[in-house]
């Protein structure tokens, strides 16, 4: 007997958004990379699109995930603490603990 049953139906009430067939569907009908959900009606499933739109224009907008002190010129601030440690190019001057055993020539 499988440990883990793949569940073929959703319970009783849940509603998801097909990506793939651009419909409204009750359960997990399609794999979960191809839709959205689950949501408590299907009205609101059908409206699955225009809600990521919108959260996504709420995330892009919203000034904590966004770090003020960015210029044009792309500094170094990437960091939310301004140092610029954070994204910065290996140059060979860090302060890692690692064994360095890598894969180079040698014995």
């Amino acid at each position: 007997m499988a440990l883990f049953k793949k569940r073929t139906v959703g319970k009783p009430g849940e509603w998801y958004y097909c990506l793939k067939h651009q419909k409204v569907e009750e359960g997990p009908e399609c794999p979960a990379l191809n839709r959205f959900g689950p949501y408590p009606t299907p009205e609101a499933a059908a409206h699955a699109m225009q809600t990521a739109q919108d959260r996504n224009l709420e995330w892009e907008t919203d000034p904590k995930w966004h770090d003020a002190s960015k210029t044009a010129e792309g500094d170094d601030a990437d960091d939310a603490d301004g140092s610029g440690d954070a994204g910065d190019s290996d140059t060979g001057t860090g302060t890692g603990t690692g064994t360095g055993t890598g894969t180079g020539s040698g014995s």
